[in-house]
């Protein structure tokens, strides 16, 4: 059964609707390559991706290790190559106002971001820059 079903608006965009909870999702293409840039962009999404997968692993753990993640919060950068046009790298930026004090719960934190299932899933070309400031 399909998780996700899209369709073609014209001018470089998109719709894409979650089937389950009928979310729905523009993409336009970026103002530096012919579109708009109205919209996340088909590689912002996965660049946010990351970010998102790393934080709901994150909060696994922690519900895991009863922690709070209150006051967490992340930047993400794309970094695009010209030729060929790709994702070169992304770069997560944590901030967390009131980090635990446990290196230890720390440490399965940051674990658990970096081996989430984007960040497996993603081609080892495309560099994986994750700050913790915290």
């Amino acid at each position: 059964m399909p998780t996700i079903k899209s369709s073609y608006l014209g001018n470089l965009r998109t719709e894409m609707e979650h089937l389950q909870s009928m979310t729905r999702v523009l993409t336009d293409a970026p103002v530096d390559n012919n579109g708009k840039g109205e919209a996340f962009s088909p590689t912002d999404l996965v660049a946010a991706a990351l970010g998102s997968c790393m934080v709901t692993i994150m909060g696994i753990v922690a519900e895991r290790e009863s922690v709070s993640l209150d006051s967490l919060s992340w930047e993400i950068t794309k970094v695009m190559s010209a030729n060929p046009r790709k994702i070169e790298e992304i770069i997560v930026d944590f901030s967390w106002e009131k980090p635990l004090q446990d290196e230890k719960i720390i440490q399965k934190l940051k674990n658990a971001a970096k081996t989430c299932p984007v960040a497996l899933s993603l081609d080892p070309a495309i560099k994986q820059t994750v700050n913790f400031n915290f």
